[in-house]
């Protein structure tokens, strides 16, 4: 029997079907969410270093992303080829001058003064005798005939026996002699004598006198003297004393140590910036001076001083600002002047300080080189290769050009820049 085909199929075994596709989608919608809950949960678990780690990975593309659009740059060094200038040439400073002039090569100066007194000890040098004279006393006889009182004056000498001399120390007279028949009794007088001279020598035993003053006249043999003790007091000693050419020595040591100071002390007040040059100091001694004479017996004496320094005082700015306008004048157009290569040297011609004028010679020079225009020139190197860069220098500076150095960065980048502001030059020498 042949098998029956239907097009649609009977009620029973259509809703058999029904219920079977019915079970079979509620089934899978189960497996479906008992697969969603894990995920879900594995996606809240993921550990901290996985957000970190993308958040690294889009900073650095972020970074790369900015080197390689917003930071390249070109170094440009170029060495320029320089000349040197030198001069030689006067300039005037003066104190009514205000300003530096350098087309009539003047500058101002400043006068300045100090006045200093001081003060030392010196020792004495001179040796002088401190030597106690003897003395005693001495009978002076007169038996002059005819008979007469005789006077003697202060300061008579008498020697002794022994050839030491003493004198009296005041106007003496001498009574007359007695005479009776043949016999004369001599008029005497006792008086203090002292020796002429200190030394223990003069401390004689007793001993007769004559009076050498009295030579070759009649009273010579007829006026003497006699002691009966003997002198005494006589002491030898060396002592100190000023001489003519200790005060002249303390004189030349205190001006010099005075003049010193005076200067000193000048150069302290200079303001900072300013030259004094020794050759523009004066000094002058208004006092030098001791209370002790020469010829004092002293071991040391005091001698002062007074010394009065001045001197004329320029700005260093202002030499170097006259130097080099000089220099700019000089220079062919178009050049520059290197500053770290100025050199000045200056010595005095003449000075009046109490003039307040003084004239300087200068020896001064400068590298020059071709002058360049950083900014106009960045422009020119915006997007260009190492090499384009390269030739529109040499190009610009011509024969003013030593060397030039070209660097692009980062490594990648083969041209400049189209920033002015990442294109740097930078000149060396």
């Amino acid at each position: 029997m042949a098998k029956k085909v239907y097009d649609i199929k009977p009620p029973k075994l259509a809703k058999k079907v029904e219920k079977d596709l019915k079970e079979f989608f509620e089934e899978e919608k189960k497996v479906v969410k008992r697969r969603r809950k894990p995920v879900a949960a594995k996606k809240q678990d993921r550990p901290a270093w996985v957000w970190i780690s993308v958040a690294g990975a889009a900073a650095l593309v972020l970074v790369c992303g900015v080197l390689f659009f917003k930071l390249p740059k070109a170094d440009v060094e170029i060495w320029p080829k320089t000349e040197v200038l030198s001069f030689e040439q006067s300039i005037t400073a003066e104190k009514s001058s205000t300003s530096v002039d350098i087309d009539e090569s003047l500058m101002p100066v400043q006068y300045y003064e100090v006045s200093k007194t001081d003060s030392q000890e010196f020792q004495a040098t001179g040796n002088a005798s401190d030597e106690g004279k003897a003395s005693g006393t001495i009978t002076i006889y007169n038996k002059y005939d005819p008979p007469t009182s005789v006077t003697l004056k202060n300061g008579t000498h008498f020697m002794s026996d022994s050839g030491k001399l003493f004198i009296i120390l005041q106007k003496v007279v001498i009574p007359a002699a007695k005479k009776s028949g043949s016999k004369i009794t001599p008029g005497s007088v006792t008086v203090k004598v002292q020796a002429v001279e200190g030394g223990e020598g003069y401390n004689i035993a007793p001993s007769t006198f004559s009076v050498p003053g009295l030579k070759g006249t009649a009273y010579y043999y007829s006026i003497s003297a006699e002691s009966t003790k003997d002198m005494s007091g006589g002491y030898a000693g060396k002592i100190r004393k000023v001489t003519d050419d200790d005060i002249q020595g303390a004189k030349d040591a205190m001006v010099k140590k005075v003049s010193d100071q005076a200067k000193e002390e000048l150069k302290s007040q200079i303001p900072q910036g300013f030259i004094l040059i020794d050759d523009a100091i004066s000094t002058k001694t208004s006092d030098a001076s001791t209370a002790t004479k020469s010829g004092t017996v002293a071991e040391n004496f005091t001698y002062q001083a007074t010394v009065k320094a001045s001197g004329l005082a320029f700005k260093k700015s202002d030499l170097d600002q006259f130097a080099k306008d000089y220099i700019v004048s000089q220079m062919p157009e178009g050049q520059a002047m290197l500053d770290s290569s100025f050199k000045i040297d200056y010595s005095i011609e003449s000075v009046d300080i109490s003039g307040g004028k003084m004239v300087l010679n200068l020896t001064f020079s400068s590298s020059i080189y071709k002058n360049v225009d950083k900014n106009s020139l960045a422009v020119s190197l915006m997007g260009k290769s190492a090499g384009q860069m390269s030739e529109i220098l040499k190009a610009n500076m011509g024969d003013g050009l030593s060397d030039v150095k070209v660097k692009l960065w980062p490594f990648w980048v083969s041209k400049s820049p189209n920033s002015q502001k990442n294109v740097n030059i930078e000149l060396k020498f």
